[in-house]
């Protein structure tokens, strides 16, 4: 399971950065969105990925006892998906405005000045 994830992950990172070099600003979001989701599934597996109970001490313990899921990666998971998602979203609403002022989403296009237009 473990090198299943290993491998999914330098895929999404592989294809996150060949789309990220690309001339297309929406190939370059499509690239920060596999980034982000190879770097989310990362941190769960540097969470060690166990078969266990959610990390609850009853009232009659004192600490915690046996195999317990860690608590920590799945809150970093999920702050980074709020992060990305914020990202994200930004970044389409700035592709969209640019598209309509610019009337192209290739980057040699848009760094060109206004001389050369």
């Amino acid at each position: 399971m473990e090198i299943l994830l290993v491998i999914l992950i330098g895929l999404l990172y592989a294809a996150g950065v060949y789309m990220i070099l690309r001339r297309s600003l929406v190939k370059l979001i499509i690239g920060l969105i596999l980034l982000g989701n190879g770097a989310n599934l990362l941190i769960f597996l540097l969470g060690k990925v166990v078969k266990g109970s959610p990390p609850i001490i009853d009232s009659a313990g004192k600490m915690l006892e046996g195999l317990y899921a860690d608590p920590l990666p799945q809150a970093l998971i999920l702050t980074a998906i709020v992060i990305s998602f914020g990202l994200q979203s930004f970044a389409i609403i700035l592709v969209k405005r640019a598209y309509k002022v610019v009337k192209t989403d290739d980057l040699d296009e848009m760094n060109a000045t206004d001389e050369d237009l």
